[in-house]
């Protein structure tokens, strides 16, 4: 059974939570808090095996909650946010910089047209991250000069010279990855970074502004026809698979693959049909297994692909099944996907080129 504290300052919308996640099997709420102080207090005496955590709170919001828990008693923590609201958005994703391992929409009440997806997503996560029994976290310490330790040399018929393109694929736990990746990457990035982040509907914008704060790169929610530009990321925006095709990005509304639309695998399968052995393609942290075929066809082109490694993945369902497929030319920690990008790429810098 898992056990579950539920902290969040409206009555009503305690109850309701309650009553989605109490209707899952296997699931019982032990707890309620209505602030984040009441909430220090139940794990300090309680063993919650996972908390649900709302963020604009009284007396302490969710966001420093967050810090404290983990910095005393660490304890998986899914956000449960408002995605309209825009500061509860920031604190969101800063507070999975803290060490929360997921985001979900506060589901809507029952009758609305919404309820029935967002409550599944709610059940879900819950039962998937109370499997995180160790919250993980990663250095983010900075390297030094170009070259990456872990890459002993570049694979036979690659030169820095000739990638045009990095794609990454991520689900859950991703945002904090991404941000270790990007912020580590110079301003004169020589190639495009194209990005599918699996993430709840509304919360995309939130999430490109606070990854934003902390990388030199323009970061841009896709649109139709866009032109890659070198030193740029694109994320692929709510509800649309996106491709390349020729030097464009093209968006549609294809049907779901894997699940899921934006598909980290849509996106891989064009990659590797436009650029064949001249990109980079990263599979990040991820329930389930979108992208990982799609990674080992890159391979076989003759392409560079990094998964990251099971110690700093929250889930290791997509980098794992890629690691199964034999896809993964590298398989390193977040703090080292960077520096292997810029020695990759003659040192990260377009003026090298």
């Amino acid at each position: 059974m898992i056990k579950v504290l539920i902290v969040e300052d409206s009555a009503v919308v305690r109850q309701h939570l309650k009553n989605i996640l109490e209707n899952g099997e296997g699931i019982r709420v032990i707890g309620m808090a209505e602030n984040g102080e009441e909430s220090l207090k139940f794990v300090q005496e309680q063993k919650p095996d996972i908390i649900t955590m709302d963020i604009n709170m009284p007396k302490m919001n969710g966001l420093e909650a967050t810090r404290r828990i983990m910095e005393t008693h660490p304890v998986p923590i899914v956000i449960v946010s408002a995605s309209y609201d825009h500061g509860d958005v920031d604190k969101s994703f800063r507070a999975m910089e803290a060490g929360a391992v997921a985001i979900v929409e506060k589901p809507p009440g029952e009758g609305h047209s919404d309820y029935n997806s967002t409550a599944k997503n709610l059940v879900q996560t819950v039962k998937l991250m109370s499997e995180v029994k160790v919250v993980k976290r990663w250095n983010k310490t900075r390297q030094s000069g170009t070259l990456c330790e872990c890459l002993t040399e570049v694979i036979p018929g690659q030169t820095a010279s000739n990638i045009k393109a990095v794609v990454i694929g991520a689900s859950t736990g991703g945002p904090p990855v991404l941000q270790t990746i990007l912020s580590d990457l110079p301003q004169k990035f020589p190639v495009p970074v194209l990005v599918v982040q699996h993430i709840a509907k509304g919360f995309l914008g939130g999430m490109t502004a606070w990854l934003g704060q902390t990388t030199a790169l323009p970061i841009h929610i896709a649109a139709y026809g866009d032109r890659p530009q070198p030193g740029h990321v694109y994320f692929a925006p709510d509800d649309f698979h996106m491709e390349i095709r020729g030097s464009r990005i093209v968006l549609n509304k294809d049907k779901l693959e894997n699940g899921i639309r934006p598909s980290v695998s849509y996106l891989f399968r064009s990659a590797a049909n436009a650029f064949r052995e001249n990109m980079i393609g990263v599979l990040l942290t991820g329930m389930g297994k979108d992208g990982a075929a799609e990674l080992k066809i890159m391979k076989e082109k003759g392409a560079i692909t990094i998964v990251q490694d099971k110690e700093s993945s929250v889930v290791y369902g997509m980098p794992g099944e890629a690691v199964k497929l034999d896809a993964a030319t590298y398989v390193l920690p977040p703090d080292k996907i960077a520096p292997a990008l810029k020695s990759l790429t003659n040192g990260g810098y377009k003026d090298n080129i």
